[in-house]
């Protein structure tokens, strides 16, 4: 059994708590940037298998939204950001107050991808600067890349690497709301996948080891 499989639930309420820290400097940012209260919450980490996280964003044929960044450093990896094309049209609808924007088939609109792609800038680089002061370790995120293909092909290159011990991965949800607005609210799913030899590292920073 690999390292990630035998992650405790002390270990994973450690990882929430990251998670928490995360969602909390992502609000405090996008608030700043719409200038109106965010509010961004963390209901669940846990761990899943590979066709778990297929199921989980509907299927390996299903077309998701994906921000992708390399996590470089004393602890390397991979981070994606994951929401459906309708939750990402809603993201843009709700940034913008156009609902003009849509993602259901290509050309997708440039202003739309371009704010999709700062707003996972923000929300990645929130959550790995978290994680980095909690663990006290050196992360530092690549530029993120956009993209848009089918569940299979955006998980599977990022689960490469891990391939060599598991096939598992640590997903952290996440649902963004703005208190004062009668939108509905945006979920979305963090793909935390740092690289085999950064696992141990991780939690040996945070104290849980050999929780």
């Amino acid at each position: 059994m690999s390292f990630i499989e035998k992650l405790s639930t002390y270990q994973l309420d450690a990882l929430k708590e990251i998670g928490n820290i995360g969602a909390g400097n992502a609000a405090t940012a996008l608030s700043k940037l719409l200038n109106r209260k965010i509010d961004m919450q963390t209901p669940a980490v846990r761990i899943a298998s590979f066709d778990e996280t297929m199921e989980l964003v509907g299927g390996a044929e299903k077309v998701i939204v994906s921000v992708f960044l390399r996590i470089e450093g004393e602890a390397p990896g991979s981070m994606f950001y994951l929401f459906s094309p309708e939750q990402a049209e809603q993201f843009v609808h709700h940034i913008t107050g156009s609902d003009e924007f849509s993602f259901t088939k290509p050309p997708y609109p440039e202003m739309g991808l371009s704010i999709l792609h700062e707003i996972g800038n923000i929300l990645s680089g929130s959550y790995l600067t978290a994680l980095s002061d909690f663990t006290q370790i050196n992360m530092q995120p690549s530029v993120p890349s956009l993209s848009m293909d089918m569940a299979g092909a955006i998980i599977s290159e990022g689960l490469m690497e891990l391939s060599r011990e598991s096939d598992y991965a640590i997903i952290i949800d996440t649902t963004i709301q703005e208190p004062e607005s009668e939108t509905e609210d945006i979920e979305g799913h963090f793909f935390l996948l740092p690289d085999p030899e950064s696992f141990e590292r991780i939690f040996t920073a945070l104290g849980v080891n050999d929780q």
